[in-house]
């Protein structure tokens, strides 16, 4: 009885200094970060652009404790895991925090966020437990705002080719329209590609989508991955052409109101369904081509 009772003991101090370790880090994190991410959603998270941005964060989290719980936390020694690779990661993350902050680069302060926390968790709870959350951290860098010369650079192509594909599907459904760059005339209407239509912020947030439903799924083939991750790309082009296409003939058939109001925003969440849609049915058609290959091989051996 005496044993179980010092056992119980020490198993409650081993969780309530687990749960202090928790606590420091969640209260220092905040006390540098809360501005940023204040400033992030008044300012550059609240564009069409960007507002992908706050839904990465929440689901990073929600993954990171996700897979805490699942991996389960290590006993809590008396003294810090202390680590050089802890130690450099935190140092590193808090020097770009510092630049960031007071240069104005989101690039280093949001960033630096992945560094100071994988850092942390690292000097507290060991590298080998860091490991094993190393998504939750990669998938930190989605939300990452881009450098907008960087973001426009790439964009415009992009637009072009989603403007183009547009012209021809409405073309071939026999619908007068007509191209000019990005802009398009619908009957006498003309809606301008802009960039959250058919940007590379959208196509981040895809990749982030399907790189997440991949790591959910816990495929164990490399190349099932990386062929799924790099079907991502055509995904996210064919995603924003149903996007373009279905405003367009909202704004043909209902009007340009109806066509910058409420049905502008839910053309979004079309995107997004469309896309997890297409994600899923590759997924399924892959899954279903690695059983016909694996009966073939058994069959003839």
């Amino acid at each position: 009885m005496q044993r179980n009772a010092v056992s119980d003991e020490k198993q409650s101090s081993a969780t309530r200094d687990v749960l202090i370790a928790w606590a420091v880090l969640v209260a220092g994190l905040s006390a540098l970060y809360l501005p940023t991410f204040s400033d992030l959603f008044g300012g550059i998270w609240a564009t069409d652009q960007n507002a992908h941005g706050p839904i990465v964060l929440v689901v990073s989290f929600w993954f990171l404790i996700f897979k805490a719980r699942e991996v389960g936390l290590p006993e809590f020694p008396d003294t810090i895991r202390g680590s050089g690779a802890g130690w450099s990661l935190l140092v590193i993350g808090l020097v770009l925090y510092v630049l960031g902050r007071s240069q104005s680069v989101y690039l280093f302060e949001v960033g630096s966020l992945i560094l100071v926390l994988a850092g942390s968790v690292g000097l507290l709870f060991g590298l080998s437990f860091l490991k094993r959350l190393w998504f939750a951290f990669f998938f930190m860098v989605f939300m990452i705002p881009m450098p907008g010369s960087l973001v426009d650079t790439l964009t415009q192509p992009m637009k072009l080719a989603v403007s183009w594909g547009a012209e021809h599907v409405l073309y071939a459904l026999d619908y007068p329209i007509a191209r000019n760059g990005v802009v398009l005339s619908i009957g006498p209407y003309q809606l301008l590609v802009a960039d959250a239509c058919a940007g590379l912020n959208s196509l981040f947030t895809l990749e982030a989508l399907g790189l997440l439903y991949m790591n959910v799924m816990r495929h164990e083939s490399v190349l099932r991955n990386a062929l799924l991750a790099a079907l991502i790309v055509p995904i996210s082009f064919s995603s924003n052409l149903v996007r373009v296409v279905t405003l367009s003939l909202i704004t043909y058939h209902f009007g340009d109101d109806a066509g910058q109001g409420f049905l502008h925003t839910f053309s979004g969440m079309v995107l997004f369904i469309t896309a997890l849609l297409l994600i899923i049915g590759l997924d399924s058609l892959l899954r279903t081509v690695a059983r016909i290959r694996q009966r073939r091989i058994g069959a003839s051996s």
